[in-house]
């Protein structure tokens, strides 16, 4: 079965998800839902946890590919901004998979990832918008061509946190411009560049992603 297989899923290892609550007081909140960078792990993304509003309960995932000491969602050679499009899809597929046969299902699920796992908040709603709220994407793009949902979305236009630093050396400016260009019709945007940042995540990005999320579910309780 090859990457391209539109039935091919790379599976989430529920046992290595991070969570910020146990099973008893996950009833009844909202999820969100963490993925970190390439060669990264579950447990980088989740230290930002105290941080962050306390309304929802956090999940913090580790990507299905192994790769040296840490995980990645797809291929380090196609993190050019052009991953090959069926990788980005198996573990989109792998995450919804994972979503699906959790016992208690959230009242609603956000979504938050940093470079690669920022593409993989963009694709998941590619795949399925209605069954996400929003979405934080850090310092990542949008993987190329179009998906099926791509309709819905510039109808619905989910609200999308897009945070990215002026002196990122991984992310190239042809991703950052089909990012910018796919986010604007597509999403309710709400974009912050940070003077100076490099690939990572500020403390000035951390109070605006805070802030977002904050509005998220006030929103949601009216």
């Amino acid at each position: 079965m090859t990457m391209n297989d539109s039935n091919h899923t790379l599976s989430i290892d529920p046992g290595a998800v991070l969570w910020s609550a146990g099973p008893a007081d996950r009833v009844n909140r909202p999820l969100l839902i963490v993925m970190h960078g390439y060669g990264s792990h579950e447990g980088d993304l989740f230290s930002l946890a105290p941080h962050l509003p306390l309304e929802p309960v956090i999940a913090s995932l580790r990507a299905p590919l192994t790769v040296g000491d840490g995980a990645a969602w797809f291929p380090f050679a196609n993190q050019s901004g052009r991953p090959e499009t069926g990788t980005v899809d198996a573990a989109a597929r792998g995450v919804l998979e994972w979503l699906d046969a959790l016992p208690e299902q959230p009242t609603s699920v956000g979504l938050l990832g940093f470079s690669q796992g920022g593409a993989m908040s963009l694709q998941l709603l590619r795949h399925a918008p209605e069954r996400f709220a929003f979405a934080v994407q850090l310092s990542g793009f949008v993987a190329d061509g179009a998906a099926d949902a791509d309709a819905r979305l510039a109808e619905s236009r989910p609200p999308v946190f897009w945070g990215r630093g002026t002196a990122d050396p991984i992310i190239p400016e042809s991703a950052v411009n089909r990012t910018q260009a796919w986010l604007t019709a597509h999403s309710t945007l709400t974009e912050r560049i940070y003077e100076g940042m490099a690939h990572s995540i500020s403390q000035a990005e951390l109070g605006d992603i805070a802030t977002f999320l904050r509005q998220q579910y006030a929103a949601a309780s009216v």
